[in-house]
Order: structure tokens, then sequence, then C-alpha cells
């Protein structure tokens, strides 16, 4: 059975229905040679999160394809309680694209928390076996969920035309005998 043969009437899902937030407070076991955060742990968190998001909104398990863009906007400190935020902005026949913003604020302060943080990552659905299977359509609800599914659109065929003048330049490298 071939993806496109696997469920091909699958019900869209709202936006709303996997979006998720993990909170976590950062140690002094979280901080690099600077005694910031590293971002290493940042990372975790988002993989965390948008596997969390892939694996509701998909209804099964998922595996991180990709991630673009991950920017690190501010440092992050032992004792800020850090907030990584995720939804799926786009989905295709078996992937998905959820969008990560990562927050931070002092755990004894009331003051707002700031953006520190942000990352795309491509989650591919798969069954038992580790093959692809297919996900249910997004159904953006809200205008920024609307733009978010647009600029997804743009983002995965950037990452297609990358791709493939990748895979063009090493042929043309393999045929012209140059190794790598």
């Amino acid at each position: 059975m071939t993806i496109q043969d696997q469920g091909a009437d699958i019900p869209g899902k709202p936006t709303s229905a996997s979006r998720t937030t993990l909170s976590h407070i950062m140690t002094a076991g979280d901080t690099n040679l600077l005694g910031t955060v590293h971002g290493g742990v940042i990372m975790k968190l988002v993989d965390d999160v948008a596997g969390a998001v892939a694996g509701r909104h998909s209804g099964g398990p998922a595996v991180t394809a990709s991630m673009d863009e991950m920017a690190f906007l501010a440092p992050v400190r032992v004792g800020d309680l850090v907030h990584v935020r995720a939804q799926v902005n786009w989905t295709g026949r078996s992937s998905m694209e959820i969008g990560v913003r990562v927050l931070a604020e002092r755990w004894n302060e009331s003051t707002p928390p700031v953006q520190v943080g942000s990352a795309y990552l491509v989650f591919a659905a798969v069954d038992e076996d580790g093959k692809p299977r297919r996900v249910p359509p997004v159904l953006p609800e809200t205008e920024k969920d609307r733009r978010r599914y647009q600029e997804a659109q743009i983002r995965r065929t950037h990452r297609l035309a990358r791709r493939r003048a990748i895979m063009e330049l090493r042929e043309q490298h393999a045929a012209e005998g140059v190794e790598d």
C-alpha cells in the first residue's frame, strides 16, 4: 500500500487541537561555559514540544525530519522559567511543519515573559514499521494561523528547492570526478 492509498479522506483538525506548551525552570545543570543556558538544552525542549504537537495532530508516532531557522534572540539564565509553545503550521501527506516560540521569565518576578527564541521543525508521521503515514490536514482558525500556514508553504518551497539544487550540484561534481 502506498502512502497515497492510506486514509485519503482523513478529516482535518483545527490548529488549536494540538497546540501545546512545555514549561521548565532552568537550573545550574543546564548552563554552558558562559553561565547561561546551553542552546542544546533549549533545542531539546523545542524538539520535545514539537514532537508532542506532531503526535497529537497526527494521532500517533512522528519523527523529526528537519529543524529550520532555530533563532536564539536573547540568553536564558539559571532561574528562568522557560515556556516553549508550539503548533502545527502546515501539513502535507505525511509531514507537518511545527512552529515553536520560546519565552522566558524570571521564576520569582511578575514581569511578562519575553521571547528568547523560535524555530520551525518538520516532522514525519510514521506507522509501527517506521513507514510514512498520512496525517490530517491542519485547519487554520485565525488570521495568524492562516498567515503561518502561508509562510510554512514558502519555507517548504525553499527547502525543496535547496535540496534539489544541492543534489544537482553533487551529481554534477560526481560526473566531473570530484570527490566529497
